[in-house]
């Protein structure tokens, strides 16, 4: 598979802060990529780093094969984390601006200008000024501005932030529908679940440095199914045997057990049935990505306090 995006041994320090950390990632062309870890993971110099707004001290980026450059910059789309439009200017008069700064002509700017308002159900708005908006609404019209000259990259610094439930959805939807049209998307957040439903592969950073990276699914299998959902009546002597469940956690619907050492689901199922238990639900879960990313942030620091 074509690779879009190539980051090869990349670092970037300011005076003595090292901000990213010898870092290497590939992001396969026509996929939707998370960049994840906590807030001052080095996420957003990353994504600096990728469209050169800030220059490497080492290592080598390459997007569709070539060092950015001026005729690269037409292909790529860019959301920063940090907003902002010009306040007192009509928003159809904003996306025209942005639109002709990427080399869109006056005519197919207004009618994609059109186009997306109605997509994001605000074609009213278009004669609004940016300060008459709400944060969730200005959030949707910046987004608009990112991809109106349809880029082969997309790249979206904490995008759903500011926005309701509804909006968050639209916008999944649009990432979703990019997708299908072959573009390539990254997707920053510190909210692994967000991640975790929209992402073909990861890369997880903490301190600048990798913890770990790969396909979703890949790194859950790896992970294996450590976790059983239970619930049902008649399951709290069998949950509660510390022979079968070393440790459990009790939620409004299920009680989520960790077997012990030894024992897998088809041997706390049988218990489970042999001791009466009624079940509505015994369910292997896989590890979430914040699951993940907690357990392998500690293996690393462990690894590295004992280096």
């Amino acid at each position: 598979m074509n690779k879009s995006i190539s980051v090869r041994r990349v670092s970037k320090s300011y005076g003595d802060f090292v901000a990213v950390d010898d870092l290497s990632f590939e992001i396969a062309e026509g996929s939707i990529y998370g960049l994840l870890g906590p807030n001052g993971a080095g996420k957003t110099t990353t994504i600096r780093m990728l469209v050169n707004i800030t220059i490497p001290d080492s290592g080598e980026v390459r997007l569709f094969g070539e060092p950015m450059n001026p005729r690269l910059q037409e292909r790529v789309g860019y959301l920063p984390e940090d907003r902002g439009l010009y306040k007192k200017m009509k928003i159809g008069e904003q996306l025209a601006f942005f639109a002709a700064l990427k080399g869109l002509n006056a005519s197919d700017a207004a009618r994609r200008i059109d186009e997306w308002l109605a997509r994001i159900e605000m074609s009213e708005w278009k004669t609004k000024r940016w300060d008459e908006l709400s944060k969730g609404m200005q959030q949707k019209v910046q987004f608009v501005s990112t991809i109106l000259h349809d880029p082969d990259l997309v790249i979206l610094d904490e995008p759903f932030s500011g926005l309701d439930p509804i909006g968050a959805n639209l916008l999944k939807e649009i990432v979703q529908e990019l997708k299908k049209r072959g573009k390539t998307i990254i997707f920053s957040t510190h909210l692994m679940a967000q991640a975790e439903e929209l992402c073909d592969a990861i890369c997880l950073i903490n301190r600048g440095r990798k913890v770990l990276d790969g396909s979703v699914r890949e790194i859950k299998r790896s992970f294996g199914l450590r976790t059983i959902a239970i619930d049902g009546e008649g399951v709290e002597a069998t949950v509660e045997d510390a022979s079968l469940v070393a440790s459990s956690q009790r939620f409004h619907d299920r009680i989520e057990v960790h077997p012990a050492p030894g024992v897998d689901g088809q041997l706390l199922l049988l218990r489970l049935m042999e001791s009466g238990a009624r079940l509505r639900r015994f369910e292997l879960v896989e590890p979430s990505l914040n699951e993940i990313f907690i357990e392998s942030v500690g293996r690393a620091e462990t690894i590295g306090a004992n280096a």
